[in-house]
């Protein structure tokens, strides 16, 4: 009976064990979960977030270099119409807007004076033509010498001088166009009844013009260019011309003058483009934006200004590869608008970083939110990137 009871006391003894045990595994494995989970939080917080950019890939199209400038457009065949000989206006024969030919009438004045002029003139000289006649026979005959012949003969040469002098003023009197083309200008004072005088000068202007005549087909436009493109330009380069005044459409002209000389003080020279295509919808003194194609590349490498990273030094960009961002350095060549050249530093495809460069550095993970559908560069007014 003893032995028994001894058992027992052993089994009861044993069991609390057991539980104690149990107990320790199971505050050991929360343990080390609560260690794994805290683990994870300090992963968590000690990875970086990848940065969200806006990327376009690299793709080839046309590309034209073209210097840009402006200018108003005028007449190659211009004429002021001035009068030379004073008079009262009498007839008036055409208007502002008319088309003329050269030599067509279009002012008359009254010539009375002048016709006077010319019959004194033409009398003085008959009577001298019938005296150089009579004094010759009687020379032939030796009863006046020969010294007063050749005297009498100069008189008759002045004489005709004059009457032809008093004819020319009397033509003045019909005042004619000098070339065929348009009436531009008629002055305020081409009235009838109106006495206009002579300009007094070699050359006219506009103020001192009693018309201006303009050939409209044959339109020019003269601009300054920096000395820096003179290298770039040639005789027979064209040029586009848009006017805000015929709106969405495209003229041709080409280079006709290149100036040799460069203006120490604007450090330009003058190019001159005559307009090839009027399509009698031009009009001078109208302003035109001009473009002149100095270069020009089918299949050029392309790239969003954009993507062009701001600082000193050469030119670099950012491009995505398996997620991370990695600095590239480019060497541009032409530029038009929103689009550069790239000649070297990148292949077709690569995609560049166009927003979100600020925030990134080389080896830096990338998150690409979108790559927009950007068009193909188009022909515009730019130059050559440095």
């Amino acid at each position: 009976m003893i032995r028994r009871n001894c058992r027992t006391e052993t089994n009861i003894t044993q069991a609390p064990r057991i539980w104690l045990i149990a107990m320790l595994f199971a505050a050991a494995f929360a343990l080390a979960a609560c260690d794994r989970a805290d683990g994870k939080d300090k992963e968590g917080k000690d990875a970086i977030p990848a940065i969200p950019v806006e990327v376009a890939a690299t793709r080839r199209a046309e590309m034209a270099a073209i210097y840009s400038g402006t200018a108003p457009i005028e007449s190659e065949r211009k004429a002021g119409v001035v009068a030379k000989v004073q008079g009262e206006i009498r007839q008036i024969l055409v208007d502002e807007g008319e088309r003329v030919s050269k030599g067509q009438l279009l002012v008359r004045l009254d010539g009375d004076q002048l016709r006077l002029q010319v019959a004194l003139a033409e009398a003085t000289m008959r009577k001298l033509e019938r005296d150089y006649a009579r004094n010759t026979e009687l020379q032939a005959k030796g009863l006046i010498s020969a010294v007063s012949i050749d005297n009498l003969k100069y008189e008759l040469e002045a004489a005709r001088a004059s009457w032809e002098l008093a004819r020319l003023q009397l033509s003045y009197t019909e005042i004619r166009s000098p070339i065929g083309g348009t009436v531009t200008i008629r002055a305020e004072r081409v009235k009838i009844g109106n006495t206009v005088m002579p300009a007094g000068g070699v050359i006219s202007t506009s103020d001192s013009a009693l018309f201006v005549i303009e050939d409209l087909d044959s339109l020019i436009l003269n601009i300054n260019v920096p000395e820096r493109e003179l290298a770039k330009l040639s005789v027979g380069q064209v040029a586009e011309l848009g006017f805000d005044a015929v709106p969405g459409r495209v003229f041709a002209g080409k280079i006709a003058l290149i100036s040799p000389y460069v203006d120490p003080a604007t450090a330009t020279f003058g190019v001159r483009i005559r307009v090839t295509d009027t399509g009698g919808l031009l009009r001078p003194g109208m302003f035109a934006r001009v473009a002149i194609v100095y270069e020009r590349k089918l299949d050029a490498l392309q790239i969003p200004r954009t993507a062009l990273l701001d600082g000193d030094g050469p030119p670099k960009v950012f491009i995505v590869k398996d997620g991370k961002a990695a600095e590239r350095m480019v060497q541009l060549g032409l530029s038009n608008g929103a689009y550069v050249e790239v000649v070297t530093g990148l292949k077709d495809g690569e995609q560049v970083v166009v927003v979100g460069q600020a925030a990134i550095k080389p080896g830096a993970t990338v998150r690409i939110v979108s790559t927009p559908a950007r068009p193909a560069a188009r022909i515009q007014p730019a130059v050559a990137a440095g």
